[in-house]
């Protein structure tokens, strides 16, 4: 396999449905589409494979076969190879190089987001980007559309969350949220950079949690939850956020993307192999818990997310919903599979809980 290239503009219009797309919106979408090669006999992609990438032939031919069975050539430049190799999951036919080839590759969720984007959005990806005016700004919007939450956001709803974006220009040093503040606005990073830190009796001026860049979003705690902020952000560098009003954002973001599970609907899940998550203090987590919970505080829920499995689906818990809720969503945004128990364990009927256990941790 040679190295994965870039694809251009020019070379997306070549297939369809990227040739009907706006030029700045397909310029958006080129960033993210690889242009790979594969050898002479090699398999393309396998019958029953469910990989979710969209592909393109963009050089050479290639054989179909159905059931060990030849059904079909296919080379390129031909109006049938103007089309994605048969996209459906799972693939019912193996698509094997007669040739050294190249071809097209795309995440299928980015490139359905994209599409219904470009073909719902009436405030132009460029309009939008021209108010930015710095260097370095042009990719955080196919950044933020590629994320697992804005997937699961309704098309309309993607429209009305740009439209109602407020770009705020920051100085480096400037503090843009303060910890024990309320919460009023969800930030988007377009260009530069942001330190999280959170203050304990410890440590009057902070403890660096995690730095932000381009891209990443911040402030969503406090509004789902509705309690202050757990930390403090800072700008690290010169820099360009957008924001998203409370209101706007409870709206057309949170109330799309989180799942709400009952107890039994919760050990169906743990059932089939998920985990409790419980993001509630140690002391809390010490005093009451679902047996077998992992807890992880939901101020550290950013920092440990790489101990978590993506493979897992978790069902995350509180005392009341809040700041599982809280949790839930910076999980789903992020790429989990993740539930928010409904209640929490005040309300936990036929679940099995412990006190006074140690704190099972991931």
């Amino acid at each position: 396999m040679a190295e994965e290239q870039v694809a251009s503009v020019q070379l997306l219009k070549n297939f369809a449905p990227l040739d009907a797309m706006k030029r700045e919106n397909l310029a958006a979408l080129a960033k993210k589409v690889t242009v790979r090669s594969l050898s002479a006999g090699r398999v393309l992609f396998s019958q029953g494979d469910t990989d979710k990438r969209t592909v393109w032939l963009a050089s050479g031919s290639v054989e179909v076969n159905e059931n060990e069975r030849n059904i079909a050539m296919l080379r390129s430049g031909t109006p049938e190879a103007r089309n994605p190799l048969y996209p459906k999951l799972p693939r019912r036919v193996t698509v094997r190089a007669v040739e050294d080839i190249t071809y097209l590759s795309i995440e299928s969720d980015l490139l359905d987001v994209m599409i219904t984007w470009d073909q719902t959005g009436t405030y132009e990806v460029e309009e939008l980007q021209a108010q930015l005016q710095s260097a370095g700004s042009d990719d955080w919007m196919t950044t933020l559309l590629q994320t697992n939450a804005f997937h699961r956001i309704p098309p309309a709803n993607i429209q009305a969350i740009f439209q109602r974006l407020q770009r705020v220009p920051c100085r480096a040093g400037e503090v843009v949220i303060k910890q024990g503040d309320e919460g009023d606005y969800f930030y988007i990073i377009v260009n530069g950079k942001c330190a999280v830190t959170r203050e304990t009796p410890l440590s009057r001026e902070g403890i660096k949690l995690a730095e932000l860049g381009v891209g990443d979003s911040f402030g969503e705690e406090a509004l789902i939850a509705e309690a202050k902020r757990n930390a403090t952000i800072t700008m690290m560098t010169e820099g360009v956020l957008m924001r998203l009003n409370k209101q706007d954002f409870r709206e057309l973001m949170n109330a799309p993307l989180l799942q709400w599970v009952s107890p039994a609907e919760a050990l169906a899940i743990i059932a089939r192999g998920g985990r409790w998550l419980d993001v509630r203090l140690p002391s809390e987590h010490q005093t009451l818990a679902i047996e077998g919970a992992l807890n992880v505080p939901l101020y550290l829920i950013r920092l440990k997310l790489s101990t978590l499995d993506r493979k897992t689906p978790y069902v995350v818990y509180c005392d009341t919903g809040r700041r599982s809720s809280a949790a839930t969503y910076i999980l789903v945004e992020r790429g989990f599979d993740a539930y928010v128990l409904t209640g929490g364990v005040s309300s936990s009927d036929g679940l099995q809980l412990v006190r006074g256990g140690a704190a099972d941790k991931p």
